[in-house]
């Protein structure tokens, strides 16, 4: 399901017309369309905001499934050729091909928010969606909870 679909679901489920979905997240309703219509995607503090407001998870707006994502990066991991390898060669299947091969981490002294960072490098690029702000804000929301930061 796209964003657009999502966020139609979450205002159908909430039994709100366009106006009042927008009422109660202080933007337009002509902003509600757009992004219903997938002409638009709402930055990160509204996605915040939606998430507050309807009960449901940023990530989960953005269809980044909690089971199917790299627990070091954050990563979709919805493609197998994404997975990092095991001792024995098998599939990591908790972790990317950047961030675990052969068993163990491949920057095994990262920190945290420099992993942030190598995020947000890639989720800021050009023609993403994301702004350098809203990428960190997002990162840093996310790292804590993977299983590689909640240690």
């Amino acid at each position: 399901m796209s964003i657009d679909e999502r966020i139609l679901e979450i205002r159908s489920r909430a039994g709100l017309t366009q106006q009042e979905m927008a009422d109660r997240l202080f933007v337009t309703r002509q902003a509600v369309s757009r992004w219903e219509r997938g002409e638009t995607v709402p930055g990160i503090d509204t996605l915040r905001l939606i998430a507050e407001a309807f009960d449901v998870r940023v990530d989960q707006i953005l269809e980044l499934p909690g089971d199917n994502r790299c627990e070091s990066c954050g990563m979709p991991l919805a493609d197998p050729s994404l997975l990092g390898t095991e001792a024995d060669g098998s599939p990591a299947t908790r972790y990317c091909k950047w961030c675990y091969e052969g068993g163990g981490y491949t920057a095994p002294d990262i920190t945290m928010e420099e992993m942030a960072d190598v995020c947000v490098s890639h989720l800021a690029a050009p023609g993403s969606g994301f702004t350098e702000t809203e990428a960190r804000d997002y990162m840093e929301g996310l790292l804590p909870r993977l299983k590689r930061w909640s240690c």
